[in-house]
């Protein structure tokens, strides 16, 4: 009887750690310390990306026009809209709640990184992008909109 309910508790245990792992993903809307923007973490494929989905100010304050990807290193691509911008893909699961060997691209500079993204809660994470090894790079802590 007590290696009955011993298994009963481990198993209740066992499944609500395995539910707890599944509320750390990064699929949704996100938004950085600065509060820019707002992003969001999608599927692509077997994989993860990252959009724009939303600028705090949508607006060129020069032009009066919407803000355009205009450091971008292809001159093609200079007049395509922020809004809406696939800036993070590639990301694939690693472990401990870690997707990696992605890549992101700050529009600011036109500058293309590696990067990764760890869950550090269920509503909070790690995104660092870097140049070569990860011990070297910037991180910035996102917050879940939804």
């Amino acid at each position: 009887m007590k290696k009955t309910l011993l298994l009963l508790v481990v198993l209740v245990f066992g499944i609500a750690g395995l539910a707890s792992a599944q509320t750390m993903s990064p699929l949704g809307i996100w938004t950085n310390a600065e509060k820019k923007a707002t992003f969001e973490i999608y599927k692509c494929g077997d994989k993860l990306c990252g959009k724009i989905v939303t600028l705090t100010v949508p607006n060129d304050p020069a032009t009066g026009k919407p803000k355009t990807d205009s450091q971008n290193p292809d001159p093609k691509l200079r007049s395509r809209p922020r809004l809406g911008l696939v800036f993070m893909q590639g990301f694939k699961y690693d472990a401990d709640n870690k997707w990696d060997d992605g890549k992101i691209y700050d529009p600011e500079t036109g500058k293309t990184y590696s990067c990764y993204m760890k869950m550090e809660s269920a509503n909070t994470m790690e995104v660092k992008g870097y140049i070569g090894f990860s011990l070297i790079g910037k991180s910035q802590t996102w917050t879940r909109v939804k």
